[in-house]
């Protein structure tokens, strides 16, 4: 059933997709994640999920160390950074995928041949003859390349169970305007930590986006499942223009949040101090 509502959806061998999924969307599954994935890596050509491991390798920032519209949790002393970073743990790629990525990614990790970046926060898995070229587009300094690599090569995003608010792609086309670009440590060996560029923000009101990607969304049920397809290209353009015409846009207004720090970025951006496309 799964592997038919997938070709439904219009995917097939030719398919290039990045995949975010709920196991529970859809009810009983005979063989449950591993079933998924199954006949995700069957249907399609290259399958591709986040699969950081941020739990494992983060920090918080040093002490004094501060970047303007950052938003981050900052450790008051040099002792508490001292001691998340000996509590920390060096990535390598087979560390499990964060538990809220969900089961999907880490079962994909577990069971199948895949390719998985070097990034230790912000990652991605991939499995298919795209893999490789995939999670090499993401680098330290640019940790959503693999999305870029794969709006190039025609691909798709794949939402199973899950809404817009867990949409990569969009986070991407943010930070092309300069948007959600934040800085964020990881233990990179023994008492070393690294501070990363580019690293997306809040998301919790991406969901706004989706009567303007309506029109181009492919939608079909499997089982319980909301399962939806679109193209990565138009995840980026529709996104791209919403932030040009209005900066705050897919952003709250909680001054708490790290939405304002995103809204504060693109104004600088706009001001020609901050990152262009």
């Amino acid at each position: 059933m799964i592997a038919e509502g997938l070709r439904q959806l219009g995917l097939s061998k030719a398919s290039r997709v990045l995949v975010h999924a709920s196991l529970r969307s859809f009810g009983r599954v005979d063989g449950g994640a591993e079933a998924v994935c199954r006949a995700l890596v069957d249907v399609c050509g290259t399958v591709m999920v986040s699969a950081g491991a941020w739990d494992l390798t983060g920090l918080p920032a040093p002490p004094g160390l501060t970047r303007p519209d950052n938003a981050c949790h900052q450790a008051q002393t040099w002792q508490e950074f001292d001691d998340a970073l000996a509590k920390a743990t060096v990535y390598s790629k087979d560390l499990p995928v964060d538990s809220w990525l969900g089961t999907i990614a880490e079962t994909m990790r577990q069971n199948f041949p895949h390719e998985r970046g070097d990034h230790p926060l912000f990652t991605y898995l991939a499995v298919g003859p795209d893999a490789r070229p995939l999670v090499d587009a993401g680098r330290l300094d640019w940790p959503l390349g693999p999305i870029e690599e794969l709006g190039e090569l025609g691909g798709d995003v794949v939402l199973l169970g899950v809404g817009h608010t867990s949409s990569t792609a969009i986070h991407l086309a943010e930070q092309r305007l300069g948007r959600s670009r934040f800085y964020r440590y990881a233990k990179k060996a023994p008492g070393v930590w690294m501070e990363l560029p580019n690293i997306p923000g809040e998301s919790h009101r991406f969901g706004e986006i989706e009567g303007l990607l309506a029109p181009v969304t492919t939608e079909v049920r499997i089982g319980r499942c909301r399962a939806r397809r679109l193209s990565v290209s138009d995840v980026l353009s529709t996104t791209e223009r919403l932030v040009a015409a209005d900066p705050r846009a897919l952003l709250c207004e909680d001054p708490e949040c790290r939405c304002g720090a995103a809204y504060q970025q693109r104004l600088a951006n706009l001001r020609g101090g901050g990152h262009g496309v």
